[in-house]
């Protein structure tokens, strides 16, 4: 076997190892904890743990009513994206490409931070109730809607954008052919279109509903504590002296699991490819008068829906303290939140705590993406499709069990009490250090964005370059930093914001990871600081018009850089 290619089997392997390590293997601890007689050792095999779950009246609640989130928010979701999708890919109509961007805002606030503004906006002294003269507490006896409202309006543009990929591969043929025989328009969707894009509403449906089963901080933020991820994040405390937390995390990816592959088989099958897609394209029937005013008038409804929780943050983040109380705005503004957002000493270093793990995180994504990224696409090497598949793991395994998995991982050796790496690493007792840990964390779970950018980028380029440089005497490290890196900076760049922007307001890793205050990234302090009387909300809020700026600002740039390749990061 030639150098070259034992380095490339080299790299293949140690990559490998890397995500054997960090993402296969605190997944099995935590399988591995749910049967163990001892979860703390891993010793013995029992059933019981996991029959416990489904004996125990609350536990057994909490993931009816996980479940019964994930599917309401999905079907909403469904409801609010198929009608706008269709008439997005069928009609032309004024400002559609303005009307295309907006529908996309929801993505740069996470649902957990617009949980605030919702509770301002629908609570029961809140502006809705003051507006309509009402005294309905909706969040309080409807915390269950309040959830499934927050993540729906947050979540719709995944399926908008699948739905629209969808109809935008049919042939509009099939569609006339149905129309010559006499089939009318509900018809002719139910059995001739809606069977076609079936493959890619549950492609981004399947998303939307692991997305909310697992979903922790909107539930928190609601006080909604009886659903499995809050119970799994209180059990955290437990973790060393029950298998409990272990049982009901693996009875929750289990569930998913099951609804996955439950949908795959009703639902799921071959996506629909046309042969004719600029046909689409001509077909676009025009839409003028009252019909293109319905036409906007249907998304512009959904984007004001959607920027509800929005505008809530904001006008918390700038009411004065006990200003919005009984009135549909706040009747006093201040900037003194924002300042507070940047001095309180809580909140200041959650900022920089997020900001030095979130560049870290980057670092290393950056550094594997391009190296898994490599070996994709360039070389031939048996075990490279595997590599691609486990890079994209982290995006079907939900979030909660992956941080559960690092808090599993950190009470055994050689992190766990008397081992080398205790006082390295660690995430429970008296004097945690979970920094590494977050690190790792947040760069596995971004790392399918860097690793999507670099393939696309050097699916774009040759590779003839690179082997005028090794021809010409430079070694392989010389030829990726001379000749590779150049040619897709632009793509590298664009993952590295992705990875870094999303890892700053990373949810789910940081409530579960950073146990003690000088370890708060922004995401935890948000959560401390919503929990505080007084002031605590509005400078939770301010903090999240921080986050929502940045996440706003590296989208619009990496969307700059990558082009029309944007969508190529999230393909998995």
């Amino acid at each position: 076997m030639r150098p070259r290619r034992i380095g490339q089997y080299a790299l293949l392997l140690t990559l490998l190892a890397l995500l054997a390590m960090f993402l296969v293997y605190p997944v099995w601890l935590t399988v591995g904890g749910a049967f163990a007689e001892d979860p703390k050792t891993g010793e013995g095999f029992t059933l019981d743990h996991i029959a416990f779950v489904f004996r125990d009246p609350v536990l057994r609640g909490g993931l009816v009513n996980a479940l019964l989130v994930a599917a309401a928010t999905t079907t909403l979701c469904i409801i609010i994206s198929l009608p706008l999708a269709i008439l997005s890919a069928n009609y032309k109509y004024p400002l559609k490409g303005a009307w295309n961007a907006l529908i996309l805002v929801p993505l740069i606030l996470p649902p957990f931070v617009g949980a605030i503004g919702l509770r301002m906006l629908l609570g029961r002294f809140g502006a809705l109730n003051t507006l309509l003269h009402t005294d309905l507490d909706i969040l309080g006896s409807g915390k269950f809607w309040g959830v499934v409202i927050a993540e729906a309006l947050h979540l719709y543009p995944i399926i908008y954008l699948n739905a629209t990929a969808s109809l935008a591969n049919l042939d509009p043929a099939l569609d006339e052919a149905a129309e010559n025989l006499g089939i009318g328009p509900w018809r002719r969707f139910f059995r001739v279109t809606l069977p076609m894009i079936r493959p890619g509403l549950f492609a981004g449906g399947t998303i939307v509903f692991i997305w909310s089963f697992t979903e922790l901080g909107t539930p928190l933020m609601f006080d909604f504590y009886a659903t499995t991820p809050v119970q799994v994040f209180n059990g955290i405390k437990e973790v060393t002296s029950s298998a409990m937390p272990y049982a009901l995390t693996v009875v929750m990816l289990g569930a998913a699991i099951l609804c996955y592959i439950t949908g795959k088989v009703l639902f799921g099958g071959r996506a629909y490819a046309s042969q004719t897609r600029a046909g689409r394209a001509a077909s676009e029937k025009s839409l003028t008068g009252l019909r293109g005013v319905l036409a906007c008038l249907a998304f512009a409804c959904v984007t004001a829906l959607a920027l509800m929780p929005h505008v809530g943050v904001v006008l918390t983040s700038f009411a004065a303290e006990g200003s919005w109380y009984r009135s549909i705005i706040p009747t006093a503004f201040t900037g003194e939140h924002y300042q507070s957002a940047l001095t309180h000493p809580v909140a200041f270093g959650s900022i920089l705590n997020s900001l030095k793990l979130a560049s870290a995180a980057m670092v290393l994504d950056i550094a594997a993406g391009l190296l898994i990224g490599y070996i994709i696409v360039r070389t031939k090497i048996r075990g490279r499709s595997l590599l691609d598949a486990m890079s994209m793991v982290p995006l079907a395994v939900p979030g909660l069990v992956m941080a559960f998995g690092y808090v599993a991982m950190s009470l055994r050796w050689p992190f766990g009490e008397g081992g080398p790496l205790s006082e390295a690493a660690s995430i429970l007792g008296s004097t945690p250090n979970p920094i590494p840990f977050l690190i790792i964390a947040y760069a596995v779970r971004r790392l399918p964005y860097v690793v999507r950018a670099t393939v696309a980028g050097l699916e774009q380029t040759s590779g003839d370059l690179e082997e005028a440089a090794r021809n010409l005497g430079a070694g392989a490290v010389t030829a990726v930093r001379r000749v590779i890196v150049p040619l897709i900076l632009a793509n590298l760049i664009a993952g590295g914001l992705l990875a870094f922007s999303f890892a700053m307001l990373e949810v789910s890793d940081s409530l579960i990871l950073a146990q003690q205050e000088m370890h708060y990234p922004i995401t935890k302090a948000i959560y401390m600081f919503s929990e505080r009387l007084g002031d605590g909300l509005h400078i939770a809020s301010a903090m999240g018009v921080w986050g929502m700026a940045l996440l706003t600002a590296t989208l619009v740039g990496a969307s700059v850089l990558m082009g029309k390749k944007m969508g190529a990061i999230f393909r998995v």
